[in-house]
């Protein structure tokens, strides 16, 4: 049986039916839970009502939870009765549940959200310039609906020691309700068909259940000519992207066809360059041959891109100065990849793109 955890953190003795979590409370594989490492987490016991009285400070510090892979439930409790608190909690390899979370003193803020774990471990990360954390409950939720994301590096899960490098798909947890899980097996460097003989689909197939998502993003790496990753658009491409619909079909789940985000290249006249040409024309097409929503982000990261100008546009791409992050000491300048705050916005016009298609039930799924 899959366990359920409530958690109670600060100082103290514990609330009724719930585990007390300490600031030096360090993860035990014998007991299953604990911070990752404790030496720039504090506590505070304000007195007052249970749960709320006391809290751990988590200043970048990571909570681990061991247990079976599959869907969880997660629900925070986030406050403090004498000062402002900003908290942003990052599940896995930094998918983003919650952004920068406010709460005023002597208010509370209680949110849930649902996790996909795969590896056994169910990781949130802490950040923000005051966070907390009072109490947590995490129960397993296998009837939650699960949205895939197969796709490229502009969509995948980047690691955190690439901060702030980031992919759409990294970002699109907070825009879904604690209803659904955003599972993103998306991967660098792949193509609608290398992705396959990679056996990465197959993965996806082996946790789908009727009644998911399967959102497909290529086209980037589907231009680069050699034998593991080419595929020419009205021929090899449609016909490999069919597999995804055909597969997800099979599985009584749902498949979304995305056109890929456009790179940042303008004309001298300041409208955007289109770099994927007939890439873009092909999924059109498959999606009305086949009768599948098609969500456009080339269209709407176009139109944001051109919106903001070539000067504008460059805070959402990897175009960093030299100083600037830690882990790009000597700057770079990316016109393809997404920094944090440029893939959250991508993010964004994705998740407003689904609730235009008006898909039912995903709609319910969305904030």
């Amino acid at each position: 049986m899959t366990p359920s955890y409530r958690f109670d953190f600060g100082q103290g003795s514990p609330q009724e039916g719930y585990t007390k979590i300490e600031p030096d409370t360090v993860h035990d594989p014998s007991v299953g839970y604990g911070f990752g490492e404790t030496s720039r987490i504090n506590a505070r016991d304000r007195g007052g009502e249970p749960l709320r009285r006391d809290f751990c400070i988590p200043l970048d510090a990571s909570f681990v939870v061991d247990v079976p892979d599959g869907t969880y439930h997660v629900t925070v409790l986030m406050g403090d009765e004498l000062a402002a608190t900003e908290t942003t909690i990052k599940a896995g390899e930094g998918r983003l549940m919650l952004h920068k979370l406010r709460t005023q003193p002597g208010y509370f803020a209680r949110v849930s959200f649902a996790v996909w774990v795969t590896g056994g471990r169910l990781l949130l990360s802490f950040t923000g310039r005051a966070p907390r954390v009072n109490a947590m409950e995490i129960r397993p939720s296998s009837s939650a609906c699960t949205i895939f994301l197969a796709g490229d590096s502009t969509v995948t899960d980047q690691p955190a020691d690439g901060y702030p490098y980031a992919g759409w798909g990294q970002m699109l947890p907070q825009f879904v309700k604690a209803d659904a899980a955003v599972a993103n097996y998306a991967l660098s460097g792949r193509s609608s068909k290398s992705f396959i003989r990679e056996g990465h689909l197959d993965a996806i197939w082996s946790r789908m259940k009727p009644w998911d998502y399967l959102l497909i993003q290529f086209g980037h790496n589907d231009q680069k000519y050699g034998e593991e990753r080419y595929t020419e658009p009205f021929t090899t491409y449609k016909e490999t992207l069919k597999i995804y619909l055909d597969g997800a079909r099979e599985r009584q789940a749902f498949p979304i066809l995305v056109t890929p985000v456009e790179r940042r290249f303008f004309e001298e006249d300041g409208t955007l360059r289109d770099t994927h040409g007939n890439y873009l024309t092909a999924v059109r097409e498959l999606a009305e041959e086949e009768k599948v929503p098609l969500l456009d982000l080339a269209a709407r990261s176009r139109e944001l891109y051109e919106r903001l100008g070539p000067e504008g546009s460059k805070s959402l791409f990897m175009w960093l100065a030299p100083g600037e992050f830690l882990n790009f000491p000597d700057g770079t300048e990316d016109n393809t990849h997404f920094q944090e705050q440029g893939a959250i916005q991508i993010a964004k016009l994705a998740a407003d793109g689904l609730k235009e298609l008006r898909i039912q039930p995903l709609n319910l799924y969305l904030k």
